[in-house]
């Protein structure tokens, strides 16, 4: 094959440093916007962004040249330091060490884009934590709960 091809979509979920409620909503659109742009800038396509006040959800058409480690890291330390700049509010913001990565079918991709679009009425409902876990087992993903919360 003299080509590399690929269409992956991800939907890669990461959380304010110990849980800390600190995005205030009036922000929300332009750091979304921010993070959008660094997954443009690694050769990635934007598809949806969301989250609520201590974490987002970012659906994106990842790129055959780069690992997914890096392109979260990208948006993690990115957007860290840009919203940083903001004013003194987010002056000790810090987003967790790690992250979630879950694959998406394309026959699921429109219900993935739906979920991460209707962040605020699904938080109504369900914790963040419970969310979290709900992937990690539906990913049959092992885990060992103490250091899902550690930062």
């Amino acid at each position: 094959m003299s080509q590399s091809l690929s269409k992956l979509f991800v939907h890669g979920v990461f959380h304010t440093k110990h849980n800390v409620p600190i995005i205030r909503q009036k922000d929300e659109k332009e750091l979304y916007a921010y993070i959008g742009a660094i997954i443009k800038d690694n050769q990635s396509i934007p598809i949806a962004i969301n989250g609520v006040e201590d974490h987002v959800h970012v659906l994106f058409v990842m790129s055959k040249n780069i690992a997914l480690a890096k392109i979260m890291e990208e948006m993690k330390r990115h957007s860290s330091r840009w919203i940083k700049t903001k004013d003194e509010h987010y002056a000790q913001f810090a987003w967790q060490g790690g992250y979630g990565g879950f694959s998406v079918s394309p026959s699921l991709y429109e219900t993935t884009k739906r979920y991460i679009e209707n962040q605020k009425q699904h938080h109504k409902k369900q914790t963040f934590k419970e969310e979290y876990i709900m992937f990690l087992e539906k990913y049959g993903i092992e885990y060992d709960e103490r250091y899902l919360w550690t930062d």
